[in-house]
């Protein structure tokens, strides 16, 4: 019927504006993953014991979501019910795995640059961790603790920290996106379930 064409070219429509969305998402974070192991492959270096991999993670995780972007605008193209019916399933599986600027020197603090290739054991920081770009390179300490340190014009808290009061900070624009995204996901395995079912009759799986 008319009505039911109608239903089907919406599905096909959402679907692929879905599909086109989520394709875009991986390819960003492909992009970025290349970004950060080209330019942050010698930060990574003082985290061996955290996220060293972390470039690598993005690579991948970007890799397979433009992937399945890919393969859910094929499907929709092509009409291929069980192209969408996988598609439907790796949306499913990663909503699952879903729910399952710095100022700031070192990972923990200044002192791990003392420990670190880029310095044996005399105080020589990289230009990162002064306040004023290239002031405390080379400039001794006046004493051990945060006074002297400020004194220096060394950032005196470490990155990891600043990263997790960042997110602390705005934990709920990160959980607004994250549910956004979630309900997102949601709508896209409703639409290819939708549409794999009302294709399933015209082409057989």
């Amino acid at each position: 019927t008319e009505r039911g064409l109608g239903v089907m070219h919406l599905l096909r429509l959402g679907l692929l504006a879905f599909s086109c969305l989520f394709w875009a998402a991986g390819l960003a974070l492909f992009t970025l993953g290349v970004w950060a192991q080209i330019s942050l492959a010698d930060y990574m270096l003082l985290s061996t014991n955290r996220y060293p991999n972390a470039p690598l993670i993005l690579l991948s995780t970007g890799a397979a979501v433009t992937t399945w972007g890919f393969l859910g605008c094929l499907g929709v193209a092509a009409n291929l019910p069980c192209v969408l019916r996988a598609y439907g399933f790796f949306q499913l599986a990663a909503l699952i795995a879903g729910l399952d600027e710095g100022r700031c020197c070192g990972a923990d603090g200044w002192r791990d640059w003392l420990t670190s290739d880029w310095n044996g054991t005399s105080v020589s920081l990289p230009d990162s961790c002064c306040v004023r770009r290239k002031g405390c390179k080379n400039r001794p300490l006046l004493s051990d603790d945060s006074e002297g340190v400020t004194a220096a014009g060394i950032h005196p808290h470490g990155c990891f920290r600043k990263v997790f009061s960042l997110v602390n900070d705005n934990v709920f624009h990160i959980a607004a996106t994250v549910l956004g995204l979630a309900f997102t996901q949601i709508g896209g395995i409703a639409l290819a379930c939708l549409l794999a079912n009302k294709l399933t009759p015209l082409f057989l799986c």
